[in-house]
């Protein structure tokens, strides 16, 4: 079976094709700048180099004919017809509780997800505008959408609710939702695996730009640090993360701003770069540090400290912990920001082995063999994911 996974950004479009024999990945690529000029896309085949080609690509409808016609072309393509496309998977960034599972797209479902696309509007309809370009463009396969917010569906209510009037949360559905939950899914599952059992207390540290923890019990989520949307929880590239929201309206009215305004400080101009003023890149910021920067330094010290109390909060919530993963762009690769949170974890009985942290971007654990809550490196494979649950979904309805 072959799915092809797409990721719609509301000016980009990721893809990979699998061949889910082996779970192997044909191809992948990646469509940039649609409606913005200047526009391109970067196909690579398995084994081959990449290539790229620039063109008008004024929509995603337009995109998507790219990306057939190049996983089709006699040079660099992988298939010879668009039939042997068996199903496509789409992630789709917000599913509010109307979606707690991933899900063949219908008619039905995608007038549901037109329905709470404002909770997410930007990345929502431009996932919806990928699936309706997909049912034209490759007509008669199934389509399924798979929700970052679905994992977290577990939480019980004293978690995803609010301290505000209830009856926001009965109107406009106000509550914790949490993000990246395709990326957590994968790596607490494998992290399960690893340690041979299926009843492990597992704190999965997604840290990248953008930044989650969630707390992971017997397989399901109990707690997760984004929010209603995914500004909430650790201090990320550019976002601020928790603060007091008295800020909001303080800074509202000091700085004469409205919501937008506001909106994009708290998003855009916050976070590592906010307080260091150099980069939201970790590696810039690690790099000023080490030269003496001393707001560098102090976004360092943020970042970890909200790091290591979501840690310690879900450790005592779930009444103790038998693992901890890292992954994403900095979990995966930053030797240095893992060693300097596992340092503040040894009352929990992390013994942090610092050779076998010296790495990137590959599984390993970094705890010494005798160490009480063992700490994995894990990388994260959403897309494979993606085509796991497409292939299932797509299988039940033939």
């Amino acid at each position: 079976m072959k799915i092809l996974v797409l990721n719609c950004g509301s000016s980009s479009l990721k893809y990979q094709l699998f061949n889910m024999d082996d779970e192997s990945v044909m191809a992948k690529g990646l469509v940039e700048k649609i409606g913005l000029g200047d526009s391109e896309l970067t196909h690579q085949p398995q084994g081959k180099d990449k290539i790229k080609i620039s063109a008008d690509i004024p929509n995603h409808g337009v995109a998507i004919e790219m990306v057939v016609a190049a996983l089709l072309d006699k040079e660099h393509g992988v298939i010879s017809d668009m039939r042997e496309i068996d199903a496509v998977g789409h992630r789709i960034v917000h599913g509010a509780q109307m979606f707690s599972a991933s899900c063949i797209i219908d008619d039905k479902a995608l007038a549901d997800l037109e329905t709470v696309s404002e909770l997410a509007p930007l990345h929502n309809p431009p996932s919806i505008l990928g699936i309706r370009a997909c049912c034209e463009k490759i007509p008669g396969v199934p389509m399924v959408g798979v929700f970052d917010t679905a994992f977290h569906q577990t939480m019980p209510a004293a978690n995803y609710l609010y301290g505000l009037p209830y009856e926001y949360y009965e109107k406009y559905k106000i509550r914790r939702y949490g993000f990246h939950g395709t990326s957590h899914r994968f790596v607490s599952a494998r992290c399960a695996e690893l340690l041979g059992r299926n009843d492990a207390k597992i704190i999965t540290c997604h840290l990248g730009n953008g930044s989650s923890l969630s707390a992971v019990d017997h397989g399901k989520v109990v707690d997760t640090s984004m929010g209603f949307t995914p500004l909430a929880g650790v201090l990320m590239g550019t976002r601020s993360g928790d603060i007091d929201p008295a800020i909001v309206t303080y800074v509202m009215e000091k700085e004469g701003l409205d919501t937008a305004a506001m909106n994009a400080v708290l998003n855009k101009k916050s976070g590592l770069l906010g307080i260091s003023g150099v980069s939201s890149d970790m590696r810039y910021v690690e790099e000023a540090a080490d030269q003496g920067n001393e707001r560098a330094k102090i976004a360092l010290e943020v970042f970890r400290k909200t790091v290591v109390s979501f840690i310690g909060a879900y450790a005592a919530e779930m009444n103790g912990v038998d693992a901890i993963v890292f992954t994403a762009g900095i979990g995966e690769n930053s030797a240095l920001e893992r060693a300097a949170i596992c340092a503040n974890l040894t009352y929990l009985g992390v013994d942090f082995d610092a050779a076998a942290n010296d790495c990137r971007g590959k599984e390993v654990e970094i705890s010494k063999p005798d160490s009480k809550v063992r700490v994995f490196v894990i990388p994260t494979n959403e897309e494979l994911m993606i085509a796991r649950d497409t292939k299932a979904l797509a299988e039940s309805v033939k």
